[in-house]
């Protein structure tokens, strides 16, 4: 299955090579697309290394890459996803490389969405709406985070889910 996999900012970035390493081992042909902040956390060099493709970073390398990759996937995955991208993905807007990909998905394609990020920030009142909103759409699959200690000291929910669990999500939702 061609799996396109959006990388956001944040610590739990590290991880999404883990969900990689296994997508491929598993036969999947994984493309990754980083958001500006996600190249703060991780190199692209290691996505492409572990994926044998070039990294998307950039919306206007290419005029038409955004259409072009939207199409090759199958299914798509962000993982981890921030407050910021959740908040793209709930209002349509597409301003860098990774939310255009993922609005120009053709219809019927699904997007899994695996949130990371601050107990606070993932009980936000406004993360909680757009959350809702997203799992009243049909596209979109929600794996919840889990509770753990997190980068900042605090224990609560905001971890991001295992990579073999968000694989499994993501293998469900393109069958």
């Amino acid at each position: 299955m061609n799996v396109l996999l959006g990388v956001t900012g944040g610590i739990a970035a590290y991880r999404a090579a883990e969900l990689v390493s296994l997508a491929v081992k598993r036969g999947h042909s994984v493309r990754v697309v980083m958001t500006a902040n996600a190249t703060r956390f991780v190199g692209a060099l290691s996505f492409e290394a572990m994926s044998g493709h070039a990294v998307l970073t950039d919306t206007f390398a290419d005029p038409l890459a955004h259409i072009e990759w939207a199409k090759w996937g199958e299914v798509a995955v962000v993982a981890p996803a921030s407050a910021n991208v959740l908040g793209k993905l709930a209002c349509g807007l597409a301003d860098d490389a990774l939310s255009t990909v993922l609005m120009a998905l053709p219809r019927g394609r699904r997007v899994v969405v695996a949130p990371a990020m601050n107990t606070e920030m993932w009980l936000n009142p406004v993360v909680i709406r757009n959350l809702r909103w997203l799992e009243e759409l049909e596209r979109y699959v929600i794996v919840a985070p889990t509770e753990k200690r997190l980068a900042c000291g605090d224990v609560g929910p905001g971890g991001l889910a295992e990579p073999a669990d968000i694989l499994a999500a993501v293998e469900a939702a393109g069958a």
